[in-house]
């Protein structure tokens, strides 16, 4: 099979694949946080964890999702 067939390269799946741990670790940091009995409060929904650091980490997995789809292959741009 020759390679032009696909769309992406090994280098773009390299870096899907790398965008979609960050996601998964971006959404694994926002878990956690429920009461122990289903009713009581719990305030460590709050922490800065899960309402700053996992949306960050999260959403730079989305920009390297980006970059992963867009970016091109440096044989075909040197070939054409």
């Amino acid at each position: 099979m020759d390679k032009r067939d696909f769309a992406f390269g090994k280098e773009n799946f390299v870096w899907v694949a790398a965008a979609v741990a960050v996601i998964v670790v971006g959404f694994v940091l926002m878990s956690g946080g429920g009461s122990a009995d289903g009713v009581g409060y719990n305030p460590e929904i709050f922490s800065t964890r899960r309402i700053v650091v996992a949306p960050l980490v999260t959403l730079a997995g989305f920009a390297l999702m980006i970059v992963g789809i867009l970016k091109g292959n440096k044989r075909e741009t040197a070939e054409e």
